[in-house]
Order: C-alpha cells, then structure tokens, then sequence
C-alpha cells in the first residue's frame, strides 16, 4: 500500500506576501491547530525561529514536523555562487529538522508579492534563456543535494514558470525534482493530470491547493494582480473548492508517488478560520487518499 503524510502551510494563519492576510495568532497557536486538525506536517513560514533548539520542542509538543518551506530564488537574474552563500543557513536548519525538501520558488522577476503588478506583467522568457536557467537551476538543486537537503521546484502564479506549457520547457532543460501544486497549474490554466502523466517521475512534494472556479474565471488578468486574486478567494482548501482531488489522487497513485501532501491556500483568515478549514481540508485529503489506496502516516 502507498504511503502518504499530510501537512499543512501556515499561510492559513498569516500570509508572507501580505501582512494584511494574517491574524494574530502564535506559531504555537497555529501548530496546535493544525494538530487539532489531525496534519503531522506543517511547512516553514516568517514567524518560525531558523534554529531547531527553540523550534524543535514546540513542534514535538503537538507532534508536528517540518515538511517543508519557501527559499526565495533569485537565478533568473542573479549568480549562483551569492544563492549557495544565501541558502546555508535555510539549509542548514532544514537538515536538523529532517526536512524532506526545501521548496524553491523563483522570485526574480515576479509579481507574485507585488499589488502594484498585474498578473499579465510576469516575467517571460525564450527557450535559449531557459536553457541557461534550467541549468543554473540544476546546478544549484545538484549542490544542494549534495549538502544533504533535497531541492523541489514550485511553479507559481506571477512567477518566470507558471503556464503548463512553461513548466513543460523547464522540465525539459533542468533535472530538479518538482513541487506540483495543483492550485497554481490550474489557476495558469494547466491541466493537472496532463501535467502528472508529463512529469510523474520528478514529482517529489505536493501542494494541494484548490481553486474556486467562479472566482477564477473573473479574474482579468490584464488588471489585477496576484493577491487581487487571493483576496478575492480565487484559492482554498481541498474539499471547498472545483478541483477534482479524487482524479488527481488516482493519477498521482497510478505512478506510485508516495510522501508528502501539504495544504496550501491563501485565505484572509479572517473570513476563512483557519482550524476550520484546515478540518475541511484535512478530511478531503484522509478520504480522497485513502480511496485512491493510500494508507496515511
């Protein structure tokens, strides 16, 4: 039977992008919640200490573990040697919470984070560039790797690669394994089962992150911007949202992909409670999972 772990981000609490979707909760508040909510996994974000001295009790207390977290990249435009120095103590801190990935997000160019920007200004480049970053990319995952953390590529809204067809020319020029978030292919427009079926064998962490069609489909593109969108509750848990979960748990099955699952979904939680939806999203993953032949762990 394939395994699988069910985590969660805490962007359901506070969002790093924008202060203005976050409540006041503690770390620790967020971490019991989560546990409340069943997750054993919760991702890093702004308000976790980089030390597992002060973080590491405060985990075990609500039997959570580090499943994960966002290094803001900047090889698009910037040198490799700077991004190595850059990471060291984000890696280091990974491997003494036995980490299973530190998660890279390109920033360099993006307006993911950028209200003022709108999601038609992302940055795009040719295939003759993307063979350069794919291979900056490669290098840098490859020298993480060998200090012992894993790298796991994230598409994302606003960002350098965030279309399918995109994704399709980095997989093609790089060999990171690759964060597949379901939210943000198909927010692009992507298909995510095409996208499975594409690049199965590099999948190696899941962001299941579902998408409000209605919400969605208003979205121009051409006027607003990334956290518009967010604020307008374009995403949202797994079993609250259009996704087919079921379908794409089945796919992810066929190909024996095992590991993590991780809840992400920026809300403004005050008008979506986290422990509540963490719940709605905790319960579709256990079902889904469990019918697509998963035993959770």
């Amino acid at each position: 039977m394939l395994s699988a772990k069910l985590g969660i981000s805490p962007i359901a609490w506070w969002n790093d992008d924008d202060v203005n979707l976050s409540d006041d909760v503690s770390l620790e508040e967020a971490l019991r919640q989560a546990s409340v909510a069943g997750f054993v996994g919760m991702e890093t974000g702004q308000r976790f200490p980089m030390n597992m001295e002060e973080l590491g009790p405060i985990m075990s207390k609500y039997n959570i573990q580090v499943c994960g977290g966002w290094f803001s990249g900047d090889l698009l435009s910037g040198d490799l040697e700077v991004e190595k120095e850059r990471v060291e103590e984000q890696l280091q801190f990974f491997k003494q919470a036995e980490a299973p990935c530190l998660v890279y997000g390109e920033v360099s160019g993006s307006v993911q984070s950028k209200r003022e920007k709108t999601l038609s200004q992302k940055p795009v480049i040719d295939e003759a560039e993307m063979a350069i970053y794919g291979r900056k990319v490669s290098d840098f995952a490859d020298y993480c790797e060998k200090q012992g953390m894993p790298l796991s590529f994230h598409h994302h809204m606003g960002a350098v690669i965030e279309t399918q067809a995109e994704l399709d020319l980095f997989m093609k020029h790089s060999s990171i394994p690759l964060l597949f978030d379901t939210g943000h292919m198909a927010f692009s427009g992507g298909d995510n089962l095409h996208v499975i079926d594409n690049h199965h064998k590099r999948i190696s962490h899941v962001h299941t992150k579902d998408v409000r069609y209605p919400v969605m489909e208003k979205i121009d593109k051409s006027r607003e911007s990334f956290l518009d969108a967010v604020v307008k509750g374009v995403f949202t848990v797994p079993g609250d949202g259009d996704i087919d979960f079921d379908a794409i748990f089945k796919r992810l099955a066929s190909y024996q992909y095992e590991g993590w699952f991780v809840v992400e979904a920026e809300q403004d939680p005050k008008k979506a409670n986290p422990l509540e939806y963490a719940k709605i999203g905790y319960e579709a993953l256990n079902n889904g999972l469990t019918a697509a032949g998963y035993k959770i762990g």
